[in-house]
């Protein structure tokens, strides 16, 4: 009787899972480092129409070559493809952004961040009733982990004083919701289109709608700003716009959408580390608290892609 080795695709397919989850929080890491660049920016009296407009402008031509790039000999989009490209770059990367700045007016960014991480959430909720998605054992023990870190983290920051309140934390929502539709809606399409191709039509779209609106709020003049201005907003266009929504998309090709949120939860911690960094801003008990109760919840998302061991057929 001899013993022989199984042949598994278990070793590749954890591969693969590992990757995805790695550039998922390769881009929640980036995309944290915005709100460092966007209050670096702020301090030269720059307003957030015209910051979102030179952020794009900016980036636009790093998406139209990739989306150039992309596109050569790959199959034609279908018209409901165009529309469900053109629904992905006005919901997640247009929409949800401006809905965050309107929110910001009128909630600490502690509360903001809060209502905002609801966004693992909210995905796992759209995946599970309209793509009757099951939510495992892993995903509710991750999900919680990693909320109740973000809470222990931001909750004494967080202030309910002021007018507008619940009209601030209603706004922030519907940019979770976006963002959430957004990735929902990527998952199930990424796979036809490919990641470069849908991130990079995704932003062209998005780009264009903050360039219009731009047109249509402020002044051309506004777009004079000082030096430095122009290097931060570069900065925020390169390493926290271009690679952080590839990287991300990229993961959600590989791990799927509620994966690449759930792996997203790292991204407030990375604020408060990066702020310590780069701000001077002090770094609390309770927020080295949050965080490690964060990285645990990634850990336990980390354990979907273990593979599972086989017991070898006997001959």
């Amino acid at each position: 009787m001899s013993t022989t080795a199984p042949t598994s695709h278990a070793a590749p397919a954890a591969g693969a899972f590992t990757t995805g989850l790695l550039l998922a929080i390769a881009g929640a890491v980036l995309f944290s480092a915005k709100a460092i660049l966007v209050k670096l920016s702020y301090r030269y009296g720059v307003d957030a129409v015209t910051l979102i407009a030179l952020r794009m402008a900016f980036s636009v031509p790093f998406f139209a070559f990739a989306l150039w790039f992309a596109s050569r000999g790959a199959p034609r989009l279908s018209g409901g493809e165009h529309a469900r490209l053109v629904l992905i770059g006005l919901l997640g990367y247009y929409a949800a952004s401006f809905l965050d700045f309107l929110g910001l007016q009128y909630v600490t960014a502690a509360l903001e961040r809060l209502i905002l991480y609801l966004t693992p959430t909210i995905v796992l909720v759209i995946s599970a009733v309209w793509l009757r998605k099951a939510i495992t054992r892993l995903d509710a023990i991750a999900l919680a982990l990693s909320y109740g870190g973000i809470v222990l983290a931001f909750w004494h920051d967080v202030s309910f004083a002021g007018s507008n309140v619940a009209l601030g934390a209603a706004l922030v929502f519907g940019s979770a919701v976006c963002y959430a539709l957004c990735l929902v809606l990527s998952g199930e399409l990424v796979r036809r289109v490919g990641a470069i191709r849908l991130v990079a039509y995704a932003m062209c779209v998005a780009s264009t709608a903050c360039i219009v609106q731009f047109l249509f709020v402020n002044p051309l003049a506004s777009l004079a700003q000082p030096a430095p201005v122009y290097w931060l907003t570069a900065a925020n266009a390169v390493f926290s716009t271009v690679i952080p929504v590839f990287a991300t998309m990229l993961a959600v090709a590989r791990i799927g959408a509620g994966n690449a949120a759930l792996a997203g939860t790292v991204g407030p911690v990375a604020t408060i580390l990066l702020g310590y960094l780069f701000l001077s801003e002090a770094i609390s008990g309770w927020q080295l608290a949050g965080t490690v109760l964060v990285l645990a919840g990634v850990f336990v998302l980390s354990r979907k892609g273990a593979p599972r061991a086989r017991s070898a057929p006997a001959d």
